[in-house]
């Protein structure tokens, strides 16, 4: 609008220049033109930026509407001069539309384009009614076009903030369920480390206690398992601290070392366990996230069969296949119902068994559990390499 006010101010310009400049207004007109096109310039300063999608103030500012009032008033007397500047008023609705609340805009452009109608009929010879149907008509559109392009306009303000609060409350969200997430993993982790070796450590004590009158040397030989679970405690607890990695992962040699220490640990007061290893001529490392979640269904799967299977002999099978590794952690125990276990629904918080099936959903496996009374258990965890 702005190009289109100074093109047409300077067409009328140049048609004056042509027709008129040996009439006595003549300087007068050009002196105003120049006027007019510094007040229009002035326009930006005194504008008051308004977001549609909320509207804006029922009358502009001060200085807006004295810059307004300063340039239609140079305008028409402008056109009183030369009406040939009447075209001018084009851009000048917009202006008014802009500034004005609406019922005030329509008013005076309705005044405005009968000043240009009027204007007009004056240059004409003789009456002629494409004069006023014209200047009507390019008013009307003038309008409508405005009036669509605000709509518009609120319309896409409106559909961008829909979409930053959206995104605003699907950060918050995407924070929120990181933070649980975060809870139930942390949970997992102290239940398959610190509570399960503070569980031994107490069964271990508990048993020098009622030997340590009888059988001194057994006694003592529970105390020293206790402390070394207390050791391996302290250093998980140490490495939560740093980056939550389990503490025989972090000594080198992989799932496979890790599982051989897990089984030197748990071996003795009862139960044996065996660790066998079947990886198919493969030598590339498991990923860490991998390595991690199995080592830790190994503790809580031992743990289980130290508490609860009444078993002597444990095995722990790590087999490695093209496009799987799976984990197999068998016991000769007194044996339970699988149906009777919980199940793992989506954000469980709970520990053991359902851990371990939260802890391999989220590699994208599966775990299951065989199991009879009278007949032992297997648990096979199973995770995708893909």
């Amino acid at each position: 609008m702005r190009v289109t006010f100074f093109v047409l101010i300077g067409t009328s310009m140049a048609r004056f220049v042509q027709r008129h400049t040996e009439e006595a207004r003549a300087p007068w007109v050009i002196a105003l033109a120049v006027v007019l096109a510094v007040l229009y310039l002035l326009g930006p300063a005194t504008e008051v930026k308004a977001h549609p999608a909320r509207g804006r103030a029922p009358w502009p500012p001060a200085p807006r509407l004295a810059w307004l009032g300063m340039v239609v008033t140079a305008w028409a007397v402008l056109v009183l001069l030369a009406p040939s500047f009447a075209w001018v008023a084009v851009p000048l609705f917009y202006s008014v539309l802009r500034t004005l609340p609406p019922v005030a805009a329509y008013v005076l452009v309705a005044l405005l384009t009968l000043f240009v109608i009027f204007a007009q009929l004056t240059l004409a010879p003789r009456f002629n009614l494409d004069l006023v149907i014209g200047p009507a008509a390019v008013s009307a559109l003038t309008t409508a076009v405005f009036l669509h392009m605000q709509r518009q306009a609120a319309r896409q303000h409106a559909l961008i903030d829909d979409l930053v609060r959206t995104r605003r409350e699907l950060a918050a969200t995407e924070r929120r369920e990181g933070t649980l997430a975060e809870r139930q993993r942390l949970s997992m982790e102290i239940h398959d480390t610190l509570a399960q070796g503070l569980s031994s450590q107490q069964m271990l004590l508990q048993a020098a206690d009622r030997t340590w009158d009888t059988d001194p040397a057994k006694a003592r030989g529970h105390v020293r398992a206790a402390a070394s679970i207390a050791e391996l405690n302290l250093a998980e607890a140490r490495r939560f601290v740093h980056d939550l990695a389990p503490a025989d992962l972090a000594h080198g040699g992989g799932l496979d070392a890790a599982l051989h220490a897990l089984a030197e640990r748990e071996s003795g007061a009862g139960l044996t366990v065996r660790v066998h290893i079947d990886g198919g001529g493969r030598t590339t490392p498991l990923p860490e996230r991998v390595q991690s979640a199995l080592l830790r269904i190994a503790q809580g799967a031992l743990a289980n069969v130290r508490e609860h299977s009444g078993a002597t002999a444990a095995a722990l099978t790590l087999t490695r296949l093209d496009d799987q590794v799976v984990l197999d952690v068998a016991d000769n125990g007194h044996g339970f119902d699988p149906t009777a276990l919980p199940e793992a629904p989506s954000g469980v918080r709970g520990h053991g068994v359902p851990a371990m099936r939260a802890r391999i959903r989220q590699l994208g496996g599966t775990l299951t559990i065989e199991s009879a009374p009278g007949e032992g258990a297997v648990l096979t965890a199973a995770v995708p390499l893909s």
